[in-house]
């Protein structure tokens, strides 16, 4: 018998919240992003899911690779672009296509001695610093891709650091607007927050990534509000229990002591399967469908469930950790982390079922 953990992947949840971003923006282009494995999911899994995309944005040119050679066929860009030379060949034999967002790139280009030509985006920094040309040196940058022999067409993005937050996005737009406002070029700005809040960043793409995994970008939203289903879920079950009298411990550091007699669940989950090491006494969980808390310091490979209220709770119950019922931001907020991070850090050894 193995080890009662899994994540369950539920496609149609998947659909549902492509249909949801459509909605959001009609008249764009979506531009599914499915680096990291699909967030967690599985690359080819979750791209078959969203396969009525109009393409995908991914990280690594091999997970590229792999998507064309499955057969899809919707434009499929590389989000960092390319790192070296050698790249550039491939990239032109799947026809894929890439960002450009440093002057080094664009030097790579230029010494590329192949015949074919190249769909680049290229990004403009409004804030987030973190790849892109400034506004003042982006008009220079993007001039030479237009005339550049090795580049087909030209797409201008940014990407927001404040989309999912009171501070919003004016400013950046405002710059990223009046930079592009000279040229009749495709343009790409939304991210899953401005997509859903801001309908005038939408633009000609829109690169949802967060939502379509069913988990909300906003701290004060939770994704039910916002019509998204929850397209992981990872489950277990209780291994063992210990009857605690008041006054005893748990786990490592002995982060948790009883005030009072009580029972004590353990799971079948740890770090090593990528749930949080970090996550608190209170982090909520669910059992046998109740909603309860964790106790104690997360291990490797168990954590603690506290039975308190729950006298039908015992080995066998099934512990939802996040996902269906148990909303994947509640956790992490409780965590001080991201959904991101929760799904993305699932760990190989967890066997992921359709």
């Amino acid at each position: 018998m193995s080890r009662p953990i899994q994540a369950r992947l539920d496609q149609g949840a998947l659909e549902s919240n492509l249909r949801v971003a459509r909605r959001a923006a009609p008249s764009a282009r979506i531009m599914a992003v499915v680096k990291a494995e699909g967030y967690g999911h599985g690359l080819l899994r979750a791209a078959e899911a969203l396969s009525e995309a109009d393409g995908f944005a991914l990280l690594d040119i091999q997970d590229a690779v792999r998507l064309r050679e499955t057969g899809f066929r919707q434009t499929l860009l590389l989000l960092e672009g390319f790192f070296d030379a050698q790249e550039l060949a491939v990239i032109a034999q799947y026809d894929l296509a890439c960002v450009i967002h440093s002057a080094w790139q664009i030097a790579l280009l230029d010494a590329y001695p192949g015949r074919a030509t190249l769909d680049v985006w290229l990004k403009v920094n409004t804030g987030m610093n973190r790849l892109g040309f400034a506004p003042q040196q982006a008009a220079q940058a993007l001039e030479q891709l237009r005339r550049h022999r090795a580049v087909r067409s030209v797409t201008l993005m940014t990407h927001f650091a404040n989309a999912d937050e009171a501070r919003g996005i004016a400013g950046p737009l405002a710059l990223f607007n009046d930079f592009a406002a000279p040229y009749r070029l495709a343009r790409s700005l939304a991210n899953s927050a401005a997509l859903l809040r801001y309908p005038e960043t939408q633009g000609d793409w829109v690169r949802p990534g967060l939502m379509l995994y069913g988990a909300s970008p906003f701290a004060e939203v939770g994704a039910l509000q916002l019509g998204l289903r929850p397209a992981m879920t990872l489950r277990s079950r209780i291994i063992a229990v210990q009857e605690l009298r008041e006054g005893d411990e748990i786990g490592y550091s002995a982060l948790f002591r009883a005030e009072h007699a009580m029972r004590v669940g353990i799971v079948a989950c740890g770090y090593a399967d990528g749930y949080p090491r970090c996550a608190p006494n209170g982090t909520p969980l669910l059992v046998d469908g109740q909603t309860t808390q964790i106790l104690g310091r997360v291990s490797m490979d168990m954590l603690y469930a506290d039975l308190s209220g729950l006298p039908q709770a015992d080995i066998g119950s099934t512990v939802t950790l996040w996902g269906e019922g148990m909303p994947v931001e509640e956790v992490a907020r409780a965590a001080g982390t991201a959904s991101y991070e929760l799904m993305c850090a699932l760990t190989a050894r967890v066997p992921v079922v359709v």
